[in-house]
């Protein structure tokens, strides 16, 4: 009679090998890196990729509260997200004069516009920066290549009842998007929309005509 043959899968013999190795050995394989051994070599290896250039200085590698409690794999605790808002609140500046709306067509503009803080020529470079805001909103139905990762804007003002910018301080809504554009960690402790007031991405003036886009009852946005 011819004897059966006993057919083991290679998987489980490796399987059985490796057990039996880490049973005998003597000492247990070595801790890798803690997760801070890791962010700490991370940031030297940055520290030294990078360079000034330009209006490109290395100390924007240098997180602020914000970015690194939003940098984490875990949302930051409740406490740190209200002191994340809080002090974003406290570092907006409101426009002078109270001039809360500037030229609708001049937000049109900056809003297409995505130069940046990114460029390498001089820090006196007299070429004002864009807002990129296409790069994630939906803003004017004329344009139709947009982003998504933030919420449409289209109709923005009209939505929200705006009918009246000429004493722009007694909306509540007018005051929230000043808010919002200058800082938008104002309101999200880890949104991802820039500051473009709070890092000077764009002046008081520019967040004006931006405001008007949005907000003005003229404004392609709003029709």
């Amino acid at each position: 009679m011819r004897q059966k043959t006993l057919l083991i899968p290679l998987a489980a013999v490796a399987a059985a090998a490796l057990l039996a190795a880490c049973a005998s050995s003597p000492t247990p394989p070595a801790a890798g890196p803690t997760a801070a051994e890791l962010d700490a070599e991370a940031l030297k290896l940055v520290q030294a990729a990078f360079r000034d250039q330009g209006i490109a200085k290395v100390d924007r590698i240098q997180q602020d509260l914000g970015q690194s409690a939003c940098s984490s794999d875990k949302p930051p605790a409740e406490a740190v997200a209200d002191k994340i808002t809080a002090d974003a609140k406290a570092s907006v500046k409101w426009p002078t004069g109270g001039f809360y709306i500037g030229d609708w067509r001049e937000g049109e503009r900056i809003a297409q516009n995505g130069r940046g803080l990114t460029w390498t020529d001089s820090s006196t470079a007299t070429s004002a920066n864009g807002g990129s805001c296409y790069n994630c909103h939906q803003i004017s139905k004329e344009e139709i290549s947009f982003g998504t990762i933030g919420p449409s804007l289209y109709q923005y003002g009209r939505n929200r009842g705006v009918q009246d910018i000429t004493a722009p301080t007694a909306a509540p809504i007018i005051q929230y998007t000043w808010m919002k554009i200058w800082n938008s960690k104002s309101y999200n402790a880890c949104s991802n929309m820039p500051r473009f007031g709070h890092l000077g991405i764009l002046d008081e003036k520019q967040i004006a005509h931006v405001m008007a886009l949005l907000l003005d009852p003229n404004s392609p946005v709003n029709k």
